[in-house]
């Protein structure tokens, strides 16, 4: 038995690990790479892999977001013909994503096919050229989304004659699992547990995430390895106290930067309990993100997978994501008009880390405004126009401009899905350190990797490796 690192390895997006027991091939995860986009090393030129997808049996997805299942497509157009296994909501909330992300390579493959038809320079030619190996279409994604399978969570489901795999709820997202490997061998049975990314307790909306079971190897995130959340309790009050200085006492307008799924309807929920606590000063919320607005409904489809609070919240109230003062903005022209909205307000749009969608009109028409806050709630990617933003000084190169910035930016993780590092220790100390034979740390900084390995030590689990992006192991 063999497992390779392909994504995710000390970095935090590309989630992508092939595991291959005997003559079968189990890809987890198949996500974009936010950092490194162009670093595939492809198998075969026009390649988005650094593998035969053709040889992979089945794909097994942990959950929605695109650093976890955003290449998918790209495996139908390589030759993948197997299956793609999750939970009901995750595949319901990834087929928004996928169908997002390509119409949005829509318009890049015309700004490519521009370009070429201009001449443009080399350099320029390299990167155009990666990118059509990676840009899907709507039928890419129609391809995928035909073939994949739901699978209930907590029931073992035999993907082989002598493999099984379980979804186990982390929390994170809805639909968010651990997945559970287990095969046979020899007479006996060995086991990988791949977190996935780990929820965090008392998270809104979603339930805490579930025990696993004991496994002889561990794949785990380490997006907050060496760091701590505020209480949820804090958390709201840290919001609420953000609002009232930015928009109350400095009558001005706060810019919340969100992704589309998971994160705003967070946002959302955790505003509409601070509205009904009478906490909420009355100005208007724009909810700019069409796709939010669609995944609003899935969340509402799937209500058995949410917290009992939240549950009972909606039994009271009628409705999770909608309250007074609240608005959808559905048209390119009304978000234009929001933009340049001159009363205080509350402009939550994606993405998240800036890398496209209608968040980046409402910065640039703002981000020179002294009466203008941008509140970063969750991670942003290094690279990313997010990452560039939060370091930047004085002013920011953006969409080829060079734009002052007048505007207060701050961060908080109040709202973050990831698991901190307490969460990662629990998530971790569910496993006996004598059965368990070593631990795989994935998906975070440099830093975090290194500082999580030796909280581990220290607690002992000494097992530890810090994998790089190609590398193998022997289970």
């Amino acid at each position: 038995m063999k497992l390779t690192f392909w994504g995710a390895a000390q970095q935090v997006t590309g989630s992508m690990y092939l595991l291959e027991i005997e003559d079968y091939q189990i890809l987890v995860d198949c996500g974009y790479d936010l950092e490194n986009p162009s670093e595939t090393n492809p198998v075969y030129q026009g390649s988005a892999f650094p593998f035969d997808v053709s040889l992979v049996d089945v794909v097994v997805l942990t959950h929605a977001h695109l650093d976890h299942s955003g290449r998918i497509p790209n495996l139908f157009r390589e030759g993948f013909e197997g299956q793609i296994l999750c939970t009901t909501p995750t595949m319901q909330l990834t087929e928004l994503l996928l169908m997002d992300a390509a119409s949005i390579n829509q318009h890049k493959l015309k700004a490519i096919h521009k370009r070429k038809s201009q001449g443009h320079r080399r350099k320029q030619h390299q990167n155009d050229q990666h990118q059509l190996s990676t840009l899907y279409l709507e039928k890419h994604v129609s391809e995928a989304l035909s073939q994949f399978v739901p699978i209930a969570f907590n029931k073992p489901f035999a993907i082989h004659k002598n493999i099984s795999i379980t979804f186990i709820p982390t929390g994170h997202l809805l639909g968010a699992a651990n997945v559970f490997i287990e095969w046979k061998t020899q007479g006996s049975k060995k086991s990988i547990l791949f977190s996935g990314d780990v929820g965090r307790k008392n998270y809104p909306l979603l339930p805490d995430p579930q025990i696993p079971p004991q496994a002889d190897y561990v794949v785990c995130e380490t997006t907050y390895g060496n760091r701590m959340h505020l209480s949820r309790e804090q958390a709201t009050d840290e919001l609420a106290q953000i609002i009232e200085d930015c928009c109350v006492n400095t009558p001005g307008k706060l810019i919340i930067p969100s992704f589309s799924l998971g994160r705003t309807q967070s946002l959302i929920y955790t505003l509409h309990q601070l509205a009904e606590n009478k906490r909420l000063p009355r100005i208007k919320i724009f909810a700019d993100s069409p796709l939010a607005f669609e995944g609003n409904k899935i969340y509402k489809k799937n209500l058995s997978y949410l917290s009992k609070e939240a549950q009972e919240f909606t039994k009271k109230h009628g409705d999770l994501l909608d309250f007074e003062n609240l608005h959808y903005v559905t048209s390119s022209k009304e978000s234009k008009e929001v933009s340049s909205y001159q009363e205080p307000c509350i402009i939550i749009s994606s993405s998240g880390m800036l890398e496209g969608g209608r968040i980046q009109e409402h910065i640039a028409r703002n981000i020179s405004h002294p009466y203008c806050t941008i509140l970063m709630v969750g991670y942003c990617a290094e690279g990313t126009l997010g990452w560039k933003l939060l370091h930047a000084r004085d002013s920011i190169i953006w969409n080829d401009k060079n734009l002052p910035i007048r505007a207060k930016i701050m961060q908080t993780d109040v709202l973050s899905g990831h698991g901190d590092q307490n969460d990662l220790i629990e998530f971790i100390h569910h496993q006996n350190s004598s059965r368990l034979q070593k631990i795989f740390l994935s998906h975070g900084e440099k830093q975090s990797m290194y500082d999580f390995k030796q909280t581990l030590h220290t607690i002992g689990y000494t097992n530890v490796e810090i994998p790089t992006k190609g590398e193998s192991y022997l289970l």
